[in-house]
């Protein structure tokens, strides 16, 4: 028996810049990981390629002057409210310094205790000790001052209602925050207002429209089109931005479709198989110690060949051996598992021997394990080569 299942690899690559080919390069650099590790292909294996490198070929940035114009543009006001924004330097900061460019007055309003994607602003058992309701109680900053004081991030070491209030302030824009966990509460303030949450955000925009608010946008309705010759995202928008500079944001990528579909069949033509292809972005998992959702994103991947759609349709091996084998041990064990695999229905939903088992989107699986295996810091591997993902213990 084959004794290793699923494999994901690093692989190394010249630094991108805008313009490069990068089809090519991640062709040539799969291949010289197979040379170098003297690997075979088979059909289904797969290459990932970050998203930051794909939007950094492409250019796709935006200046906060360009996110100041589009506010303007699009609002025609002179004051905001900002709904839910994130707790990320990285992610979002950038972004909302260009949008307090735009305006003389903005009211942010921040989820409490912690953000959709798990970064706390404080421990949430001081809500118990506090006597605070999250679920009614709206504070203003002095009093969420006196309930919790001046709590930094634990990874980040950074109090984001200072950092904020700063942005905001070097901008020229006034700024009040209010502590709600109802998206409609900043409409007590202003009836224009930017929603800043990710996952929510649909959910967001039609509360506020049902409760009276005149206009109401999303950070995916913003940088939709080039503003003076900027980069953009028609789908997304500001969504899946990072910071690229004190002054620029590098944006989701563009055309990512066309991207993995060209990958796929340049590499097919290189190696003869079959293999897929995806651009994958945050993973999809939580920290166990900070609380922190990875998916900052909109998506994990925002495109991926055919081979990879769908959910994994597995069976439970430890169910199969408690259960209907229970009486088996060794070779004969061994044999009836992999009878019972190679025999599996084309859909084992609501199956007893498959609960257990993880329904989520393969693509959502795959990216959190790309970006996993590629970390976001100085490890150097943007494209990640996974093999045996599609095995199972019958092969």
């Amino acid at each position: 028996m084959r004794t290793v299942g699923t494999v994901s690899r690093g692989v190394r690559c010249p630094v991108i810049r805008q313009g490069d080919d990068l089809v090519q390069i991640v062709t040539d650099a799969i291949l010289a990981c197979q040379a170098e590790q003297s690997l075979t292909f088979q059909d289904r294996d797969i290459v990932a390629v970050t998203e930051a490198v794909v939007a950094r070929a492409q250019g796709n940035y935006a200046s906060i002057d360009a996110i100041a114009q589009d506010c303007r543009t699009k609002f025609g006001v002179d004051t905001v409210g900002l709904t839910f924004p994130i707790l990320s330097r990285n992610r979002i900061a950038i972004c909302l310094k260009g949008v307090a460019k735009a305006f003389k007055k903005a009211y942010i309003q921040f989820s409490y205790p912690a953000d959709e994607v798990g970064n706390h602003l404080f421990d949430e058992d001081l809500l118990d000790e506090k006597g605070v309701n999250p679920w009614s109680d709206v504070l203003d900053e002095k009093r969420y001052r006196e309930l919790f004081g001046y709590e930094k991030h634990p990874f980040t070491g950074v109090d984001y209602v200072e950092y904020y209030k700063n942005l905001f302030q070097e901008q020229g824009c006034e700024v009040e925050f209010l502590f709600s966990n109802d998206v409609r509460t900043v409409l007590q303030y202003t009836k224009h207002v930017l929603c800043c949450d990710i996952h929510t955000r649909f959910r967001s925009q039609q509360r506020l429209q049902k409760a009276g608010a005149e206009k109401v946008l999303l950070l995916s309705d913003l940088m939709t089109a080039p503003v003076d010759g900027s980069g953009c995202n028609e789908q997304f928008g500001l969504l899946g931005s990072n910071k690229a500079t004190e002054e620029t944001v590098k944006l989701f990528p563009r055309d990512c479709q066309a991207f993995v579909d060209k990958l796929q069949q340049r590499l097919c033509e290189a190696t003869g198989k079959r293999l897929e292809a995806m651009i994958y972005g945050d993973g999809a998992f939580k920290d166990p110690v900070g609380k922190i959702w990875e998916l900052a994103d909109p998506v994990v991947s925002p495109a991926y060949t055919s081979g990879l759609e769908g959910q994994p349709n597995e069976l439970k091996l430890k169910y199969l051996a408690d259960n209907d084998f229970a009486d088996l041990s060794g070779e004969a064990l061994t044999n009836a598992v992999r009878e019972s695999i190679s025999q599996k229905s084309g859909s084992l939903k609501g199956s007893m021997a498959s609960q257990g088992t993880t329904p989520r989107q393969l693509t959502d699986l795959i990216g959190s394990l790309c970006d996993l295996t590629s970390g976001s810091g100085d490890k150097g591997t943007p494209i990640i080569l996974i093999q045996g993902y599609f095995d199972n213990y019958a092969k």
